[in-house]
């Protein structure tokens, strides 16, 4: 179901409240062609959905483009200096590997995948001014709460414990926007995932049905492969372990490390194998490519 009108408040709408002064107003970057069409089509989309409303605000953040897979241009509004005068909200998101441990047991899944999640929350009346961003057609506000705000994780993580708390851990895990309903048996399954889309459809929550799976009997959840055997690696990622190439400077064996330490649960003695690559953590290190390390 596509999340094509303004939400309504629900009951954790996102703050945003300063510990100094408003940021600086941004920069307007010169666009090139295909920039400006992205820009336009983001801006007549959003004005139509109720997202996003002409602003007068004395702040401004620029936008920018990142380039997509398929050659198309994502837009992306640099709130970079809105986020470092933002008070941190301490409302805990768990470890990414804390809703692993709760399958055992469990034989059939479904994924679902939310459509457009974080602007699924409202921003708190009397803010929208704070997401102001600056183009050569305007300045515009947010109505719904953007992705790219330094406290949209934990808000988005607050409004999913409020709305679905009594099924978490229970028969669902909700991981920000990735969600999975797990089951013991086919027929429990389905009285399962009924009871979860009922929840979201009560919610104004909505589904990308084209990036959801259900009832299958094995799933890629946060970068394992979930089945009724437990938890295996993501080969498509264990295969980047292995192709990944040579260091050639101090911080290339921290990049690896962080990568190859998602996986170091189905290592054996995993630190003492990574030995010879922790000691380049120290900034005074000799960076010395020798036989020890590459193995």
């Amino acid at each position: 179901v596509k999340a094509d009108k303004l939400p309504p408040h629900p009951t954790c709408d996102h703050h945003i409240k300063l510990e100094g002064s408003l940021p600086p107003v941004g920069v307007i970057y010169s666009l090139s062609n295909q920039e400006s069409d992205t820009l336009r089509a983001y801006i007549s989309e959003n004005v139509e959905k109720g997202f996003i409303q002409p602003s007068s605000s004395s702040t401004g953040a620029p936008v920018l483009f990142v380039k997509k897979k398929d050659g198309g241009l994502c837009l992306c509004v640099d709130y970079r200096k809105l986020n470092a005068v933002t008070r941190k909200n301490k409302y805990p998101v768990p470890p990414m590997n804390h809703p692993l441990t709760v399958f055992n047991g469990s034989s059939i899944f479904s994924k679902i995948d939310l459509r457009g999640a974080y602007n699924l929350l409202r921003i708190k009346e009397g803010d929208e001014h704070l997401t102001c961003f600056r183009t050569k057609y305007g300045s515009y506000e947010y109505l719904v709460m953007p992705f790219e705000l330094t406290m949209a994780p934990a808000s988005f993580q607050n409004l999913v414990n409020d709305i679905f708390y009594d099924l978490l851990d229970v028969y669902a895990v909700v991981y920000l926007d990735d969600i999975m309903v797990f089951s013991k048996s086919e027929e429990e399954h389905v009285t399962h995932v009924f009871a979860f889309l009922s929840r979201l459809r009560a919610n104004n929550l909505f589904a990308k049905v084209s990036k959801c799976l259900f009832h299958v009997s094995s799933v890629d959840y946060l970068g394992y492969i979930v089945s009724s055997e437990g938890l295996k690696m993501d080969q498509a990622k264990v295969q980047q372990i292995l192709n990944w190439p040579p260091p050639r400077n101090l911080k290339a064996p921290q990049s690896f490390l962080g990568f190859a330490n998602f996986y170091c649960r189905f290592i054996k003695n995993f630190s003492k194998k990574i030995s010879s690559l922790t000691s380049f953590h120290n900034k005074d290190s000799c960076f010395t490519l020798n036989e020890k390390a590459l193995r």
